[in-house]
């Protein structure tokens, strides 16, 4: 079993046809995921033979929706066009949209998440790598080859640090990785990931990746308090950032002592969540809790 993305999905790509569309593309259906279609209205009819597999374009995602039956759709549109795209993937009411994009404004943001909200599309992103299901689907950019299926759920804010837990407990395995973003705005956070990982009955340990900035790790935090049994190893990037100093993604703005990294470690480890100092120190903090739970992963 997986969260969000399983063998059973059916992915179209909007903007495939263009650079990073049609890279990408070809490394999800390498993965194995089911990538039913493109959209671009300029090159509708047409079709994309990538490595041996022929993918037809559509004009719109309503059309490809009722063609192909598509579940999902990972976004690859320039940022002045995003809010357009995800727009018309919310209006045809499919039920994930994946949006890889970075440097869309903040007000786009806003207004095409209230918008995908009130018709039912789970965002995940902007700005993010996606999420992928290993053995089963990919839909993003996320690496393919750097870990195996497995029985750990993985939510994080960082694309890199998700591609390096994932290496680093390569040899445990994933039920579902999923990179939410890091920008203020995102539509799928930490604490959506979490309820879906708790529900999961193939997902027996739950990795959780913050920075520093924002609120959500502390929200996140009341939440496992109060609905989370399984397991949570969590790892906030920042511990080193200098005080008074603009970080990273959009989203990591601190103010005096709220939203650093070690006010995020300690609301976590109030909630009984361990907390690794660094990525290797989380993986082995995920490995010694495999190790006392035999009946499960280890």
């Amino acid at each position: 079993m997986a969260i969000f993305l399983t063998k059973d999905s059916k992915v179209i790509v909007q903007g495939m046809t263009g650079a990073e569309g049609m890279k990408h593309t070809r490394r999800m259906l390498a993965a194995g995921t089911d990538v039913v279609g493109g959209v671009n209205p300029r090159k509708a009819g047409t079709r994309a033979d990538i490595d041996g597999r022929t993918v037809p374009v559509f004009g719109s995602v309503r059309e490809a929706i009722d063609t192909t039956g598509a579940d999902v759709s990972v976004l690859f549109v320039p940022p002045p066009h995003a809010k357009a795209a995800v727009t018309e993937a919310a209006d045809a009411r499919i039920p994930l949209a994946v949006v890889i994009t970075e440097g869309i404004p903040v007000h786009d943001a806003v207004a095409f998440q209230a918008y995908a909200r009130a018709r039912a599309t789970r965002v995940i992103g902007p700005n993010c790598p996606g999420l992928i299901s290993p053995g089963q689907s990919n839909a993003g950019i996320i690496p393919a080859d750097i870990t195996k299926p497995g029985r750990i759920g993985l939510v994080s804010k960082s694309g890199t640090l998700t591609y390096q837990l994932m290496y680093e407990l390569r040899d445990v395995g994933f039920s579902t990785c999923v990179g939410i973003g890091g920008d203020p705005v995102i539509g799928t956070t930490h604490i959506d990931a979490l309820a879906a990982f708790e529900d999961d009955s193939e997902t027996d340990l739950i990795v959780m990746i913050g920075e520093i900035g924002g609120d959500a790790e502390e929200r996140a935090a009341r939440y496992i308090a109060d609905h989370v049994t399984k397991p949570v190893v969590g790892y906030i990037a920042g511990f080193t950032a200098p005080e008074g100093r603009t970080m990273g993604h959009a989203g990591a703005i601190v103010s005096g002592s709220s939203g650093t990294a070690a006010a995020k470690k300690a609301a976590l480890e109030a909630a009984g969540v361990s907390v690794g100092a660094t990525p290797t120190e989380t993986a082995g903090l995920v490995l010694a809790l495999l190790a006392e739970r035999p009946g499960n992963l280890a």
